[in-house]
């Protein structure tokens, strides 16, 4: 679930850069080491909503319990399995003998060492793939809008379900189309004009008095370029920086808008699909599992390495980033999702494969607004629940419920519905290290269909090429509840599903704040320490068998 919060509207904001200045003030980001553990705070000590991860290991140690290793399957857009913060903490297959070319478990995927990628092939890896409401307009809007109206008249009467997918992803395609090429231009534009804000300066910094010292251009770039320093300068991010520190953050920010639209030029080409090509499967057969390469990394693994940073990341070097379960959890990298939507077919063979290779936990943190494979991933879930694992899904960065704005695999089959359908999915929210804006102004939220929330901005994780980066989004508030998840699991084998979310959801560090209340069914944030003792005396009886009795009714209220 990429997001670059920069690119959302210009107006409103400059990245998610902004956040963390408006927070460290003089303290560079990149230097400051109490915002980059800031998400494994103790409330009850500190008063910022982190997670507790610390003294949840205390206890849990102090009552005689001994970790196993959790498997965790990371189902995302890849893991630079031998990053320095990661390499320790990576699952190897047992029964897979590294490079020899065979199926040597007889699972059907060969060399599948580090975990599996279930979007690529001989001929490569998808990097970039559309946009799942470009697929469903592509495939039928022929059909229902072809040359012969009676014929599409007909075919809508006779395909209702598929006809309302249709003009659905219609209209979410046109509008998403359209907003993806006026934003790249504005970006365009802004980058272009980045020399004229510098001669603007005149090697001055960026303050009100140098705007007001600078006379009204004639040129029209220039006017554009003073109009945009003077939006510029309101960030706390940009204010009092030299004429070189502002020039610098202006390119590496432009660059990232840019880098994130560009490729919605093929997202959103109706002509567009790299599947056939380059996974060679038969799409249509959702039957089929044995596709894909081992390619754990994939072209661009900065979103599924940070993931798993936040999951089971180790401290190395100079680096203090360490993750929830980094003292128990095991991380196998599933790539499902490419620089665009995710497949359903992918999805549902992703959660199969890592529930058949040991995974108890599996997180993921990608979405979409239409699915026309819904059943298929659906199924999938119920095999996880079968099995005994834990699904940990992001919940979406729209800023918007998700009961009227759906963000698919869900666990309602229907938003009426009193329940979910399966008790092993848990749907997090993201939150902030600001007690008066506790839910983080992306996050999506709902009473009934979001569990819980937890830290989600400002996170700071390992990235490709050995290095580290601040991102936000529910994709990091979602492995913050997965490592959390390892924890308990790890102490407490026996734990189910339905338990563990049980536990955090009635353990979590409540606010009452700005509606947070309204916001998930738990009404605050995560504490793992609250959960690890939830669970032990509410669940485990203190045997080394970790035999746990029976999870209570949970009754949800949930406001009209």
């Amino acid at each position: 679930m990429k997001k670059v919060l920069l690119a959302a509207v210009f107006l409103t904001g400059f990245s998610f850069s902004y956040a963390q200045e408006a927070q460290t003030k003089s303290i560079d980001p990149k230097e400051d080491q109490d915002l980059m553990t800031w998400y494994h705070k103790d409330f009850s000590t500190t008063k910022v909503y982190g997670v507790n991860t610390a003294n949840a290991y205390k206890y849990l140690e102090s009552k005689g319990l001994k970790p196993k290793t959790v498997i965790v399957g990371v189902l995302d857009s890849g893991v630079q399995v031998d990053h320095p913060g990661l390499v320790k903490n990576i699952w190897s297959n047992p029964n897979e003998v590294p490079g020899n070319g065979k199926d040597d478990d007889g699972n059907g995927y060969i060399d599948d060492v580090h975990g599996w990628n279930f979007i690529g092939g001989k001929n490569g890896d998808i990097d970039i793939d559309n946009m799942e409401v470009t697929r469903v307009v592509a495939k039928y809007k022929s059909v229902f809008e072809g040359d012969d109206s009676t014929k599409n008249k007909a075919n809508q009467a006779k395909m209702p379900e598929e006809f309302a997918l249709y003009m659905k992803s219609k209209e979410l395609f046109n509008k998403k189309s359209i907003e993806a090429k006026q934003s790249l231009q504005t970006y365009t534009m802004i980058n272009s004009i980045i020399p004229n804000m510098v001669k603007l300066l005149g090697g001055k910094p960026v303050t009100a008095e140098t705007l007001q010292g600078i006379k009204p251009p004639t040129d029209q770039k220039d006017a554009i370029a003073l109009q945009v320093l003077g939006q510029v300068s309101q960030s706390p991010e940009f204010k009092g920086k030299s004429s070189a520190e502002f020039e610098k953050l202006m390119n590496e920010q432009m660059k990232e808008a840019i880098d994130h639209f560009a490729p919605q030029a093929k997202q959103y080409d109706l002509s567009y699909d790299p599947r056939k090509e380059i996974v060679g499967d038969n799409y249509d057969d959702y039957s089929e599992k044995n596709y894909g390469n081992n390619h754990y990394e994939g072209p661009d693994a900065e979103h599924g390495t940070h993931v798993a940073g936040i999951i089971a990341g180790l401290p190395q070097g100079k680096e203090i980033q360490y993750g929830v379960a980094s003292k128990v959890a095991k991380i196998m990298s599933v790539r499902t999702v490419p620089n665009g939507d995710e497949r359903d077919k992918d999805v549902a063979n992703a959660i199969r494969y890592a529930v058949d290779n040991g995974a108890k936990v599996l997180n993921m943190s990608f979405g979409k607004p239409v699915s026309p494979g819904k059943n298929i991933v659906w199924d999938a879930f119920k095999y996880a629940e079968e099995k005994g694992v834990l699904l940990v899904k992001a919940a979406g960065n729209e800023n918007e419920d998700v009961a009227e704005h759906l963000a698919f695999p869900t666990n309602f089959k229907n938003v009426t519905d009193e329940k979910p359908f399966v008790n092993n999915v848990l749907v997090v929210g993201a939150s902030t290290n600001r007690n008066n804006e506790l839910r983080a102004d992306f996050s999506n939220f709902n009473k009934k269909m979001v569990n819980v929330f937890a830290p989600g901005e400002q996170i700071y994780s390992t990235v490709p090429k050995n290095e580290y980066k601040y991102l936000q989004g529910t994709s990091m508030a979602s492995p913050v509840v997965a490592g959390a998840a390892a924890v308990l699991l790890a102490y407490m084998p026996n734990l189910k599903p339905d338990q563990i979310i049980e536990a955090l959801v009635k353990s979590s560090n409540l606010s009452s704040e700005n509606k947070f209340p309204e916001f998930s069914q738990a009404g605050g944030v995560i504490d793992l320490k609250k959960a690890a003792e939830y669970a032990y005396n509410t669940f485990y009886n203190g045997k080394s068998s970790g035999t746990v009795k029976p999870a209570k009714s949970v009754k949800k209220t949930v406001k009209k």
